[in-house]
């Protein structure tokens, strides 16, 4: 993926919804997703780091693994934003996002099987602020237009 390195760290795919959307996701079941947009938060430590996981996310059509690949097919990408590193910082972006004005959280349990979180899944009426979001983690955080 042209911009992002080939190396570890965590990510936020912000998408929209252009029309209400029933989707299923595995076996979290099925879910509305009303319009807007949304934001899944990530993370890459494997092969090829966030340059590799966030071209996956991108290639569509595809079989289904994860959460965020049954939302792709009615989501569109809009931008990521990113940052490198090792930390484990992928709850404490969750925790940013719903903090975010408006955030909702329509999916419960979406991405986050192997932490504490409700869901590392957020919908918003209006698009995301980078600048506000990168001020809540308190951290740089880089962004692409896929």
């Amino acid at each position: 993926m042209e911009g992002v390195p080939g190396l570890p760290g965590t990510y936020v795919l912000v998408l929209v919804v252009e029309d209400e959307q029933q989707v299923r996701v595995g076996r979290l079941g099925e879910f509305r997703i009303p319009p807007g947009w949304l934001a899944y938060v990530g993370s890459a430590r494997g092969p090829g780091g966030l340059a590799a996981r966030l071209a996956r996310h991108l290639r569509h059509p595809k079989p289904p693994v994860w959460h965020i690949d049954f939302l792709r097919a009615v989501a569109r990408p809009v931008t990521i934003w990113w940052a490198t590193g090792m930390d484990r910082r992928e709850c404490l972006w969750a925790a940013a996002l719903a903090q975010m004005p408006g955030a909702s959280r329509p999916i419960p349990g979406f991405g986050s099987s192997d932490c504490r979180c409700p869901t590392h899944l957020f919908h918003l009426p209006g698009p995301p602020d980078r600048e506000e979001f990168a001020r809540r983690v308190g951290e740089e955080v880089m962004a692409v237009f896929p």
